[in-house]
């Protein structure tokens, strides 16, 4: 059992402590609110990556599953294939609901992103999506 709350050199631990905090806080792995405006702000650059035309920028911005996925369906690097896939505009996040390391954000305009929290931040697991009454989305671009 550790009982001192001190390191070695004499000095506290809080340092290390608040260091740590604001990291995960960075990272999106603070309360509930901290993960939903990271997950919103993921969203909202890749739209805005989108609507802007720059796809290398948009790529970066998927999971590694999703990226892949489009490049073999599309049969072309992810820059092309996601400049060929039909994404609907959007107008600002409408909502976000995060659960631990998975998020969805409505957008304004018709669109849906799903999220998963990676090492380097929050990436879009699957975009273009839609509900359908007692069934999954339907999403026009997701990982396998």
């Amino acid at each position: 059992m550790i009982r001192s709350r001190h390191r070695a050199s004499g000095r506290p631990l809080s340092g290390l402590v608040l260091a740590a905090a604001a990291v995960l806080a960075a990272a999106g792995c603070g309360g509930p609110g901290a993960r939903q405006d990271a997950a919103a702000a993921a969203g909202s650059a890749f739209e805005a990556a989108v609507a802007a035309g720059d796809h290398v920028r948009a790529c970066g911005l998927l999971a590694p599953q999703t990226r892949k996925q489009l490049e073999q369906d599309e049969h072309k690097a992810c820059p092309a294939a996601l400049a060929s896939q039909e994404l609907p505009r959007t107008h600002g996040v409408q909502g976000v609901e995060a659960y631990g390391r998975q998020a969805m954000v409505r957008m304004a305009g018709d669109d849906t992103l799903f999220l998963s929290l990676f090492t380097g931040g929050w990436k879009v697991v699957a975009a273009g999506c839609t509900p359908r009454p007692d069934r999954p989305y339907d999403c026009l671009l997701k990982g396998a």
